[in-house]
């Protein structure tokens, strides 16, 4: 599988503040690549320096296995970083006329790209009469004028109400159903669950996880038990079962985190030997959300 971007050791300092800490991590051709972090975690100073708009501190990272330069490979790549710019008194279409101009392409692909992202038939009104949603939908088409081989975007969806959130959802799928490999940079869990095939895990500039999305969530699981009686002996009990790695309390339940798997009928006869009776007992596999908190605890 052909790579469009690796980063090695990349690292970015702001005098004391360190923005993005040796951080390495590869997209491969027809993803889509999610970094996932809470505002502050580094997200927006890589994608800076993936653009080449912050200089690195250190560290080194190559566009399309390292065949071109950066200044040649952004030329095919197609980048939203900041909120839509765009002049308020021109219409959809004269805006992407200029863009093409900036970017010295043709306008063939104008009414193309409107439609991609549901603004044909509103490409002669003025940019201003444009909703949060329609300006960020302008933007990527904007991005999308030169087919670009890879789309760069920094929180898509800030802003958007949820019927937004989710035509962006709906154009990112389908950018990416035609081949085009996105690159995205989050800080809210539902986006990259259900958009991204790919995640990097980011917290204070720091890598805490890289992989697939679905399979952040293929772990042993976890089981949920509620008892009468003294919680401390619960717990030291649970503990000696094989299986058991941790136990947390959350409200009037007690959560058994699994390295694993186990037979939820033993572990009741397991307790019920030991003096402990339960009222609830439930098997779970973790959610994005759950083992995104687990790794930035």
């Amino acid at each position: 599988m052909e790579t469009i971007i690796q980063l090695f050791n990349l690292d970015k300092k702001y005098g004391a503040v360190h923005a993005v800490d040796n951080l390495s991590f590869t997209i491969q051709k027809g993803t889509v690549y999610g970094i996932l972090g809470p505002n502050g975690s580094g997200k927006s100073t890589t994608l800076g320096m993936l653009l080449n708009v912050v200089n690195p501190t250190s560290g080194t990272f190559n566009w399309f296995d390292g065949q071109m330069s950066t200044h040649d490979a952004l030329k095919r790549v197609g980048a939203i970083i900041e909120r839509p710019n765009f002049y308020p008194y021109m219409s959809a279409a004269q805006n992407l006329e200029l863009v093409c101009k900036i970017k010295g392409i043709t306008t063939d692909k104008i009414n193309e790209k409107l439609e991609l992202v549901n603004l044909l038939e509103r490409r002669n009104d003025k940019f201003r009469t444009y909703s949060l949603g329609m300006k960020q939908r302008l933007a990527i088409a904007s991005a999308l004028l030169n087919d670009p081989e890879i789309l760069i975007l920094d929180e898509p969806t800030n802003g958007l109400d949820p019927k937004g959130i989710q035509e962006i959802r709906h154009i990112i799928k389908y950018i990416s159903q035609q081949g085009t490999t996105i690159l995205l940079a989050s800080h809210l869990l539902d986006e990259v669950e259900k958009v991204c095939s790919h995640v990097v895990i980011l917290q204070k500039g720091k890598k805490l996880y890289e992989g697939r999305t679905d399979l952040m969530t293929q772990s042993h699981g976890f089981v949920e038990l509620k008892a009468e009686g003294d919680v401390e002996k619960l717990t030291s009990i649970l503990l000696n079962f094989k299986g058991i790695e941790k136990i947390e309390k959350e409200n009037e339940m007690i959560l058994a985190y699994l390295n694993l798997d186990i037979n939820t009928g033993q572990l009741n006869q397991y307790l019920f030997e030991n003096g402990i009776v339960v009222s609830h007992l439930k098997m779970s596999k973790p959610s994005l959300e759950q083992r995104f908190l687990v790794l930035t605890e």
